[in-house]
């Protein structure tokens, strides 16, 4: 199994350094992934796809991402995450 590299976005997160972070991990290993618990989470982690998605543009890399649900533990209690792939097409 290929080991991809996983961004926790939280509702505080700041859209700018996530998606530098993942335009990083990117160019790094060609794919990233991104989880997400809550809408205020999930609103930064999109925000910050779209950032990515202007920074990688330029050198011909038009990202895709790919939702899914997951289940997580948070201080032991089980919470549904949005995962979200981030891959080129």
């Amino acid at each position: 199994m290929i080991n991809i590299e996983t961004l926790k976005v939280s509702s505080k997160s700041n859209p700018n350094s996530v998606a530098g972070a993942l335009a990083n991990v990117y160019r790094e290993k060609g794919s990233v992934e991104v989880q997400a618990v809550g809408a205020g989470a999930l609103n930064q982690a999109i925000k910050a796809i779209a950032i990515a998605r202007g920074f990688l543009a330029p050198t011909g890399v038009n990202l895709i991402c790919i939702p899914a649900f997951s289940d997580i533990s948070i201080d032991g209690e089980e919470r549904t995450a949005i995962k979200l792939l981030i891959e080129a097409k």
